[in-house]
């Protein structure tokens, strides 16, 4: 019986190691408890897997993608990037601290504030 149902897959899986991975996959989510779209009728997990896919009743598609996820072992998540702090904000620039409260600063402020980043050498020294 399972080698017609091999020959019913090959329809919606064109290539035959894609449908023994794909349907070996699927008997593997079977026997650790997934729910089954078909009857068993007597049936191992490889072949209850195969009818599945000769039915159509599990999409190769979802199945390719529930594989490729299963298998990797580092997934990328993209997260925007965290802005750098900017002059004169208030509180920490930790990278978890998203509630920071902006401070508006005068000219007169920014220019000390800058002032005070140059090398102590570099410092124009003040008239008495």
């Amino acid at each position: 019986m399972a080698r017609v149902t091999v020959e019913d897959c090959i329809d919606k899986v064109e290539n035959r190691f894609e449908l023994v991975l794909l349907a070996s996959h699927r008997a593997r989510m079977v026997s650790s408890g997934a729910q089954i779209t078909v009857d068993r009728d007597n049936d191992k997990n490889p072949v209850v897997a195969l009818r599945e896919i000769a039915e159509t009743t599990i999409s190769p598609g979802d199945l390719k993608e529930d594989l490729i996820h299963s298998l990797q072992k580092y997934v990328e998540v993209d997260e925007p990037e965290a802005e750098a702090p900017l002059i004169g904000t208030s509180g920490s620039a930790d990278a978890d601290d998203t509630d920071v409260a902006m401070e508006h600063m005068s000219e007169e402020e920014l220019l000390r504030g800058l002032e005070g980043l140059t090398p102590p050498e570099a410092q124009p020294e003040e008239e008495e």
